[in-house]
């Protein structure tokens, strides 16, 4: 007898998880760091964020798709923290 197939995890869920974690990450960056040194952080943000979204994925364990799951994962999160990163450039424009 074979053992019924588990219903597999919802793979949107790895990719939602990574945009949070940028958008978190972004706010907490453009709020916490000095102006001088938000773009660094902000690139240290996006490679936590690239190396979250292969964890995950890996830990999904499901082959097919794997590469658009982090294509998608990946590209939320750098729109997601170039956009944050642009709003608090136009907010420094504005004299105090």
């Amino acid at each position: 007898m074979s053992e019924p197939a588990l219903a597999p995890r919802n793979a949107l869920v790895g990719v939602v998880i990574v945009w949070a974690v940028a958008l978190v990450a972004a706010v907490v960056i453009g709020i916490a760091v000095p102006e001088e040194w938000r773009m660094h952080w902000l690139l240290i943000g996006f490679g936590g964020a690239v190396l979250l979204s292969f964890a995950l994925q890996l830990w999904y364990g499901q082959t097919k798709g794997f590469i658009f799951r982090v294509a998608a994962s990946t590209i939320g999160a750098m729109l997601l923290l170039g956009l944050v990163s642009a709003g608090f450039g136009l907010a420094a424009l504005i004299p105090a």
